[in-house]
């Protein structure tokens, strides 16, 4: 059987986002690894076709990627070259080269490597893909990826529709309780991404006015945050899920209230309807949840829009501040889905 590496070295959301490509790869069939950063090691347990992973902190990925240490590389190198794939498909997004990466790779002795690269690969790439030449660029990330490997010679599988899935979900009516209810969540890793807590917090008003049941979720790290959000509204389930809970939380829900974070797509990946909170630092028609019903608030041709910011760069962050709960409540309206728990079980 062929054994392919296949590299997403970023975030959970983004490791969600190539999993239609990984299962193209792994219908040939093939024995799939997955080189991932530790920020996407959570969903990468739940992605269908892979079979086994190696974690790594890219100096030329990760945000906060500390010193670039020889002993690191060289340890990684001598693992992948131990391994003998016979492939490696390296997927970035369209700010990211691949070409760091592919020559780590050549270095280790993988024979066959693909790559979507604008700048010249020289010896580094056996399958390139250049983007507005070969592929419309601006398309959603898992329409790239599957872009690059189906040049690489992989297919979904008959019955395959490409939308986003993960592999389980666990049961979690001992966290959500029973009944119908609506996800707020309020934090994201970048926080030019996060609405104001204080709206969220009156989201969460209006909505349970509104007749909905609210949990809000979190990280262990946003406890603080979630329970300020819940209040007296809401019931906080900040710090009480591991990733593959959550994603049983948002199976159940009949809306996700979220901005542009990796739960946003774990949503999707569940078939949940999203209210998209959205920055414009990054270009919706890439980001936003994926195939899923969605509602998009915030402006989009606000200041910050393409800058790729971390940090707010507009005093006031305007492109979110805009937007109010009764906007919210609005589009959940819209979005709400029967209320159903329906786990994906892929085997």
């Amino acid at each position: 059987m062929m054994r392919v590496l296949v590299v997403r070295l970023d975030s959970d959301g983004d490791v969600l986002l190539s999993g239609p490509a990984i299962r193209a790869i792994a219908g040939h069939p093939a024995e799939v690894t997955l080189l991932c950063g530790p920020a996407g090691a959570q969903a990468a347990a739940l992605l269908p076709g892979v079979d086994h992973t190696i974690e790594w902190t890219c100096p030329w990925i990760a945000p906060d990627p500390g010193e670039l240490r020889l002993d690191d590389m060289r340890e990684l190198t001598e693992r992948i070259a131990g391994a003998r794939f016979d492939l490696a498909v390296v997927l970035t997004s369209a700010h990211q080269s691949c070409l760091p990466t592919a020559l780590l790779l050549r270095t280790a002795g993988v024979p066959a490597i693909a790559g979507i690269s604008t700048d010249y690969p020289g010896a580094l790439l056996d399958v390139r893909l250049r983007p507005d030449i070969d592929f419309v660029d601006d398309t959603p990330e898992p329409e790239r990826a599957l872009a690059l490997v189906n040049a690489a010679g992989f297919r979904l599988p008959p019955g395959d529709d490409g939308a986003l899935r993960v592999r389980r979900i666990p049961e979690v009516s001992t966290l959500t309780g029973t009944g119908p209810y609506v996800v707020v969540h309020p934090g994201a890793t970048v926080p030019a991404r996060r609405w104001p807590a204080g709206r969220c917090a009156e989201a969460v008003r209006d909505l349970v006015e509104a007749g909905h049941r609210v949990l809000v979720t979190g990280g262990p790290t946003e406890r603080v945050l979630t329970a300020a959000v819940a209040a007296d509204a809401g019931t906080d389930l900040g710090g009480a899920t591991s990733f593959a809970q959550l994603g049983g939380v948002l199976a159940g829900a009949d809306a996700v209230v979220v901005g542009n974070t990796g739960p946003a797509h774990l949503a999707a990946a569940v078939e949940t309807p999203v209210v998209s909170l959205f920055s414009p630092v990054v270009p919706a028609v890439r980001w936003a949840p994926y195939r899923v019903p969605t509602v998009l608030l915030g402006d989009q041709t606000a200041a910050c829009r393409g800058t790729r910011a971390r940090e707010c760069p507009v005093p006031g962050h305007p492109c979110l501040s805009t937007v109010t709960a009764r906007d919210v409540v609005a589009a959940v309206r819209a979005v709400r889905k029967k209320h159903s728990l329906k786990p994906q079980v892929v085997r």
